[in-house]
């Protein structure tokens, strides 16, 4: 599946999932890792988990397995790596902390549940 499906896959499946804060940021030019990252965040532990979790299974279901998933015990941070798009799947304090969006110049709105392409 290409980048350009599986976005929209993942968007539709962390909105579904009641995510919160959904930002996208298109790293193409800044990062030869991936080339988006969306970030989310995620009530509790468990809703973290249940995300990124579910979301992996999705992106497998239409033939674009995770690589990886790293943080699922914590779950205050979860990355689910799947190539050409990374997921961020955080708690709300982990989030402010870490502000992934400034790191990539981003802004973040933090009273928006709406997805915010960069």
């Amino acid at each position: 599946m290409r980048n350009k499906e599986l976005k929209p896959l993942l968007i539709d499946k962390i909105t579904d999932m009641k995510a919160k804060e959904i930002t996208i940021i298109d790293v193409t030019h800044s990062s030869d890792v991936t080339d988006a990252m969306i970030i989310c965040t995620g009530n509790s532990k468990r809703h973290v988990q249940s995300i990124a979790e579910q979301t992996a299974l999705t992106a497998k279901k239409a033939g674009s397995p995770a690589i990886g998933i790293e943080g699922l015990d914590a779950s205050e941070w979860v990355l689910v790596d799947l190539g050409d798009v990374i997921l961020h799947v955080m708690q709300n304090e982990t989030r402010q902390f870490y502000q992934l969006e400034k790191l990539w110049n981003t802004p973040l709105n933090e009273n928006s549940n709406n997805c915010h392409w960069h």
